[in-house]
């Protein structure tokens, strides 16, 4: 008897690669059996980047445990949800959007999926924003 796949998908920037990211992974592979990472497109992150979109789905791509990488859809957060049908969805727990706003927006377009929260992993230690203060405190010093 087949058992259906589990697909999970999850979403961020990705921008600097750290444990963080991969603690990420590992978290939302564990409840799966197929990891989908979905990558910022540059025109909808509001920070400075250091790698373009290229750039950070190839270093995702890189992790061994991530299945596929796919860049985001640049006017609908939604539509990488409706093309890969995922069992899962995976947040990192500093996503801004809200697990109750997320789940009706996808009830209002049909598609049924858990959403989870995941932990961080040491977020005063493995976070974009703090590393890239580190990185350009260290060329200013």
């Amino acid at each position: 008897m087949n058992t259906p796949n589990k697909k999970v998908i999850c979403f961020g920037t990705f921008d600097i690669l750290h444990l963080g990211h991969v603690n990420f992974f590992k978290q939302a592979k564990s409840l799966g059996d197929e990891l989908v990472v979905v990558i910022a497109r540059d025109v909808n992150v509001k920070s400075k980047l250091v790698h373009n979109e290229t750039e950070r789905k190839g270093l995702v791509e890189s992790i061994k445990f991530v299945n596929k990488s796919i860049l985001g859809d640049k006017k609908d957060v939604l539509k990488p949800i409706i093309k890969e049908k995922p069992t899962i969805i995976c947040l990192g727990y500093d996503q801004p959007i809200k697990i109750k706003e997320l789940k009706e927006m996808l009830l209002e377009r049909g598609i049924k999926a858990e959403v989870k929260r995941l932990k961080p992993h040491l977020k005063h230690k493995h976070k974009s924003s703090l590393i890239k203060k580190k990185i350009n405190a260290s060329f200013l010093s």
